[in-house]
């Protein structure tokens, strides 16, 4: 005898009915798309990380180049002139791969050393005779205002991971990554070289710190004898958030009390990195 089909679960029939009504619908705008993707994650067909992940790729398509490169004036460059004692030591300091060589100005780019190709230097003996315009590798160049998904898909194609902004007089404006653009749609991506998960303040210098956005307030008023409020917000980003009145990009400084407090790494969802400077009274 076959089974009666006809005997489902009135709940199974009502979920796929809604489902199939959803992805029926013919969305005309990139709202009536997320609001599609939104009931979806709802209905548990995808999660929210997909998403947001969705939803950062088609920003992707709106954003241009400017929006999120590191400027010139936060660029760790190499000087082609410096001898490998002074390269070597600052390589291992900020322990990036890659880096832009200058000739005598930042305007001049010659090249990019990747920090792998500096690894038979160290066991030659004849430092004397290092010429690091032998081992660069040829920059990338590319203008502001260029899209970020055509940045992205040349990167991909070309196997590139950096490439130097120019502005419109063709001076240089800043550099972008591949992670720089990969991270405005799947969010901060974190490496070893970045701080330890459990450390919320590390400190740079005398008067120069690095603040996770998570870090809880109570933990910064003890550190810094401080006294804001917890009442409204529970870590310092809340309290930044606040202070901005919108959510804030890279290099973008907002100064609460004697405090300031500067943008160091953000998504479109949240802040995640700051770097706070006391003010000298």
């Amino acid at each position: 005898m076959n089974e009666d089909r006809t005997n489902n679960d009135p709940d199974d029939k009502s979920w796929i009915e809604k489902i199939s009504q959803v992805f029926s619908a013919e969305p005309k705008t990139r709202h009536d798309l997320l609001e599609i993707l939104h009931v979806a994650k709802n209905n548990d067909v995808i999660d929210n990380d997909a998403v947001n992940i969705i939803d950062g790729a088609m920003k992707v398509s709106e954003m241009q180049v400017r929006e999120i490169m590191v400027p010139r004036t936060q660029m760790n460059v190499i000087k082609a002139e410096q001898p490998l004692s002074e390269l070597l030591p600052q390589i291992i300091d900020s322990a990036h791969s890659r880096y832009p060589v200058i000739g005598e100005n930042t305007d001049e780019i010659l090249g990019v050393l990747l920090a792998k190709d500096l690894l038979p230097q160290i066991l030659n003996s004849d430092a004397d005779n290092f010429d690091i315009r032998t081992m660069l590798r040829k920059a990338i160049v590319v203008p502001e205002s260029k899209r970020l998904n055509v940045l992205l898909r040349e990167f991909r194609e070309n196997r590139n991971h950096m490439a130097i902004v120019i502005d419109e007089y063709g001076g240089v404006a800043g550099l972008v990554t591949i992670e720089d653009v990969l991270e405005e749609i799947v969010g901060e991506i974190e490496d070893e070289t970045d701080l330890e998960p459990d450390t919320f303040i590390t400190k740079l210098a005398e008067n120069d710190y690095i603040i996770k956005a998570l870090t809880p307030i109570e933990e910064f008023n003890e550190t810094f004898n401080t006294n804001f409020s917890d009442e409204e917000f529970d870590t310092i980003g809340g309290i930044i958030l606040q202070n901005f009145g919108h959510l804030p990009r890279r290099n973008e400084i907002t100064t609460i009390d004697d405090y300031d407090f500067k943008i160091l790494n953000a998504d479109n969802r949240q802040v995640h990195l700051l770097r706070m400077t006391p003010r000298i009274q």
